[in-house]
């Protein structure tokens, strides 16, 4: 590709405004840890919720979901779709407990909830391994979609993307904190959205495509429409749909989906205002990240098999490009290509924002981890606000050298991070219920991290040299999840509970209730140190808000869909029926609203 003027000035003046930006906010980012990594707990759901957005809208997901769709149809975009239960789960239920903890980040919780000095050992090794290495693969595996882009769109080198990208992104997010990068998020989002859709619009009335109505009508785009599996191919519907809906959502650990929250989006829900700003926020994300963005994404997929129908067809159309790395995933960048002079500039300076948000988002809050739940709690309990925000510096710019070493040496990431993915299946169901059971302990979530990890290595590495056959990627989730649950419920039953005091503090701060507490209330009371109730249980009514808000995304997303494929009596239906569940889950949650703020006024 060839950029021109125009192009290169709209690249500049994009880096150019977020440094400052990053320069705006370094006025206030230093003054302490809670400043620095948490804005000082005052942020604005709608800044939050567009924060999250843009730090899960990294510079690989167009090619990602290129790739699913070239290869499975829109289908297969279920594989990431069905985490919407995690997210709507997250948002009625748990996003209000994060907000009432009130701790600074989310490994705090482990002191908060559990006792003794495994549980001060969970928080300082998840720390280290969470905040440092787990987060640097992460962080270099999107390095290596930038590398992709700087070489076709840039011209440039591996080193040269890498210097000059990671730079910029290292002034911002060290100088300005979390406020800096929810700031630098919103700008970013606006770009990357105006060069999504615009690329979008542009690419489906190219002469080689024709319009929107030759797209959905052409021979090698209508195998691929269907938003639902053919359920006429069983191993398709259960891999795509049913262990997605039924298995995967609660069961694993992805990041941006954790169950019951955790990570970057906890960082934010423990940002905003109040309680009622962590719910909003969170709610915002799951909308925008299910219902508004992946359609521009699809039909430019969908465009791509008409302009490049096979790999070999793209390797003749690049034939300047190593033919290693062209694959169904590099038609996205391959149809970006068509773009004219100025508007070229804009869809790479909205690339370039993708990985920038993602990368500042992971480095804060990475290095929050390192700051307040390694270096705070055992290294230097009376480090000074100063001295911890200056720490917090320094583990920023350490992660973005080792991201960059690394990200230079990696060759095959997506193999890498597949198997980080499965160590985590089977741990997702600890994360929702540590919550509302009070048996499960410290020990619980050791047994769980171990266990999956060790199921996780038998399945990648040493069943294959046994010669018998190696499961399914299906039968590998439910193998990992059922061993590792079975695990760790045995271990919790044989292992002794959390102490009485830790349990009664933890119900007094964050109010969970339901049945799993009762008999830690039940206690309490025989021993004359009665623990308030007033707030009552709302988990049911938060339950129904997700079910509901469930409805209401998904069928935004296809009525979306049949709009597009001009199927206007099932896109009235859909649209009808998202109208009619986002009504009453306002409703809803309006009750909800009003019955905490009646017992909060008690």
């Amino acid at each position: 590709m060839i950029l021109g003027t125009l192009d290169w000035t709209i690249i500049i003046g994009f880096f150019i405004i977020s440094l400052l930006i990053g320069i705006y906010a370094a006025r206030t980012a230093g003054k302490s840890v809670a400043n620095y990594f948490l804005s000082g707990r005052n942020m604005p759901w709608w800044l939050l919720g567009v924060s999250m957005v843009a730090t899960t809208f990294s510079c690989d997901t167009p090619n990602l979901v290129t790739d699913i769709v070239r290869q499975n149809g829109v289908a297969g975009n279920w594989a990431w779709w069905a985490f919407l239960l995690t997210g709507m789960l997250t948002v009625f239920v748990y996003a209000k407990l994060w907000r009432r903890s009130n701790v600074t980040t989310d490994l705090e919780f482990y002191e908060l909830r559990y006792s003794g000095k495994m549980a001060a050992f969970l928080r300082g090794f998840r720390a280290l391994y969470l905040g440092v290495f787990f987060n640097i693969m992460v962080m270099a595996s999107v390095s290596l979609a930038v590398i992709k882009i700087g070489a076709v769109m840039l011209n440039w080198e591996a080193w040269q993307t890498l210097l000059v990208l990671l730079t910029i992104t290292g002034v911002y997010s060290t100088i300005g904190g979390l406020k800096g990068i929810l700031l630098t998020d919103f700008f970013q989002f606006i770009i990357s959205m105006i060069g999504t859709i615009g690329a979008a619009i542009i690419l489906i009335n190219l002469p080689q495509v024709g319009s929107l109505d030759v797209l959905v009508t052409h021979e090698n785009v209508v195998p691929k429409m269907n938003i639902l599996p053919d359920f006429s191919n069983t191993d398709m519907v259960i891999t795509l749909l049913v262990l997605p809906i039924a298995v995967q959502w609660w069961s694993v650990w992805y990041p941006g989906a954790e169950p019951g929250g955790g990570g970057y989006i906890a960082q934010r829900m423990l940002s905003a205002k109040n309680e009622k700003g962590a719910v909003g926020a969170t709610l915002f994300f799951n909308a925008a990240h299910y219902a508004l963005r992946p359609w521009p994404w699809i039909l430019v997929a969908l465009a791509s098999l008409i302009v490049f129908p096979t790999i070999e067809s793209m390797r003749e159309a690049f034939p300047g490009i190593d033919p290693s790395i062209i694959h169904h995933d590099f038609a996205y960048p391959a149809m970006l290509s068509f773009l004219p002079t100025g508007f070229l500039g804009l869809v790479v300076a909205s690339l370039i924002a993708a990985f920038m948000s993602t990368i500042s988002t992971q480095i804060n809050w990475g290095s929050s981890y390192v700051v307040n739940d390694f270096y705070q709690r055992f290294v230097n309990p009376e480090a000074t606000e100063k001295q911890l925000v200056n720490v917090g510096r320094i583990s920023t710019i350490c992660l973005l050298i080792a991201t960059g070493l690394f990200a230079l040496l990696l060759r095959n990431a997506l193999q890498a991070f597949d198997i980080l993915l499965q160590i985590g299946a089977g741990t997702g169901l600890i994360f929702i219920l540590r919550w509302f059971w009070w048996r499960i302990n410290a020990y619980s979530e050791l047994a769980a991290m171990i266990i999956s990890f060790m199921v996780a290595l038998y399945l990648e590495f040493i069943h294959p040299l046994t010669g018998m056959e190696l499961p399914s990627t299906g039968g590998k989730l439910l193998l990992g999840v059922g061993i590792t649950t079975i695990g760790w419920v045995v271990v919790t039953l044989l292992t002794p509970p959390t102490d009485k005091k830790t349990l009664r503090n933890f119900y007094r701060l964050v109010h969970p209730g339901g049945p799993g507490w009762k008999k830690v209330l039940d206690d309490a009371d025989m021993e004359g140190d009665t623990i308030e109730q007033e707030r009552g249980w709302d988990v049911p009514q938060g339950i129904l808000c997700m079910v509901l808000g469930v409805i209401a995304v998904y069928s935004a997303l296809f009525a979306t869909g049949q709009w597009l494929y001009s199927n206007s009596t099932l896109a009235i239906v859909f649209t009808s029926l998202s109208i009619v569940s986002s009504v009453l889950l306002f409703k809803v949650w309006s009750k909800m609203n009003k019955k905490s703020a009646g017992v909060l006024a008690k």
